[in-house]
């Protein structure tokens, strides 16, 4: 079977990228990351992607000022690198309806927190591990979910639990997700690469 190609979106250090990319290298994995691009041109994942060799795109609103050229170009550039899949990881933006469009049901986002609860716009990153904290939950962990027009709305494919201690702070509550994520993210990946995909899958 080909391979899967994937294009991963990241804004920043691209830890989860660089999971992706391990998992990829298994044998067996289903797909490789074709592309990566990113809003952030000094960002970690454009970084690791051009030392991987990775074909790379620093893609935003300084490249591409009107918001509908950036979408059209988004969407050019992943026709033109075969890509089967989308898959966002820390991106900070909402992909546009071009792209949206041309991958429809093929757009997987990663966010930390066990979704339907601490979704939604702003809800990111420390934001994400201050409510969960707030709230008084004793499990967190990340959700795989598919993207469409809203923030975090999208269908839920995989969870994955993680416990939420006494003495946890944000910062070590979100480690602790981030551990997850670069466990779930590639297994889900691999198995939709693998056509085992859209399945829930939740762990303690």
């Amino acid at each position: 079977m080909p391979d899967l190609r994937i294009a991963v979106f990241a804004s920043h250090t691209g830890t989860n990228l660089r999971a992706l990319h391990a998992a990829s290298r298994n044998e067996g994995s289903g797909f490789s990351v074709g592309l990566v691009i990113s809003n952030n041109s000094g960002s970690g994942a454009l970084a690791f992607a051009r030392a991987q060799r990775i074909a790379a795109a620093h893609m935003s609103s300084r490249t591409h000022p009107d918001s509908d050229e950036l979408d059209d170009a988004m969407r050019t550039v992943l026709i033109e690198h075969g890509i089967g899949w989308v898959v966002t990881a820390g991106y900070m933006r909402k992909l546009g309806p071009r792209v949206r469009k041309e991958f429809v049901s093929r757009i997987i986002n990663v966010h930390p927190a066990l979704l339907p609860k601490f979704g939604g716009q702003g809800m990111y990153g420390q934001h994400v591990h201050e409510a969960v904290l707030a709230s008084g939950d004793t499990v967190s962990g990340p959700t795989i979910h598919m993207v469409d027009a809203d923030y975090d709305t999208g269908e839920t494919i995989a969870q994955l639990e993680v416990p939420v201690l006494p003495d946890d702070s944000a910062e070590t509550l979100g480690a602790r997700v981030l551990a997850a994520e670069h466990t779930l993210l590639p297994a889900t990946v691999t198995g939709l690469a693998t056509g085992q995909r859209l399945y829930m899958h939740i762990q303690p």
